[in-house]
């Protein structure tokens, strides 16, 4: 007995020989699926399937071609600049998710010292998320960025209002970042992060990669178990990666 899955393939096959009587053959067609709505759902389930493993494929490609853009960029802030593992974020400061997982975001920096954290600014929500990431990437504000981080995350009503406020109280001139946030330096910085993150499948935040793996949304468990398998030397690393594609 056919699967149906495998039974509806066999009918849309008959198509080819069937051109004159497309009226009557799409009749069987929907009578077949009213029949049996599960094919629909496992269609539907492949169909997402598929969308995974080609996501995973064009990540995986992607973080060895970009490895340096990925981790060495100097133009982004690193907490932990010493660390021996490194742990990369794609955030947005309106993004609720990017807002719910910055606490653990920190204490994590804070608990381990030996984790190279990067801060990708990946503003794709709103004019205040832009204006936010310019001017945390100006060259006045950038000594500041962890606590500017942790401002403009904690922010529930973010906008230009509540961001001068932290730049005044951070110490930062907020004219000064701003003008300087607008300049073509920081504006080429954001705009290679948006290619950076197309290169690797990523288009929403947070988005997290550790060695190999990609960890979308804000899945702290799963950022944390890449974290200690890092550790233990059971992730492999991008350099890893490189040295596999290449063998």
């Amino acid at each position: 007995m056919l699967r149906p899955a495998l039974a509806l393939a066999a009918l849309l096959s008959l198509t080819a020989c069937q051109k004159a009587e497309d009226a009557a053959f799409g009749q069987k067609v929907r009578t077949y699926l009213l029949a049996h709505p599960e094919v629909i759902e496992e269609a539907v389930q492949k169909l997402q399937e598929k969308k995974e493993a080609d996501a995973a494929n064009i990540a995986k490609v992607g973080l060895v071609k970009h490895r340096d853009a990925l981790e060495r960029d100097p133009r982004d802030f690193v907490a932990n600049p010493n660390g021996k593992i490194t742990v990369v974020e794609f955030y947005d400061y309106r993004c609720g998710f990017c807002k719910t997982s910055a606490p653990e975001i920190l204490k994590l920096i804070r608990e381990n010292p030996d984790v190279r954290f990067v801060f990708k600014e990946f503003p794709i929500l709103s004019a205040e998320s832009a204006m936010a990431a310019q001017v945390i990437l100006s060259p006045v504000a950038k000594p500041k960025s962890l606590d500017l981080f942790e401002a403009f995350m904690a922010e529930r009503a973010l906008s230009e209002a509540s961001i001068y406020r932290h730049l005044r109280a951070a110490g930062v001139d907020p004219d000064a970042a701003k003008a300087a946030g607008r300049g073509p330096a920081v504006m080429k910085h954001l705009q290679d992060t948006r290619d950076l993150a197309g290169a690797l499948g990523i288009d929403g935040t947070p988005a997290f990669v550790v060695g190999e793996r990609v960890i979308s949304g804000a899945d702290m468990a799963a950022l944390r178990a890449a974290i200690a398998e890092a550790k233990t030397g059971q992730l492999k690393t991008i350099n890893q990666v490189q040295v596999d594609a290449a063998g």
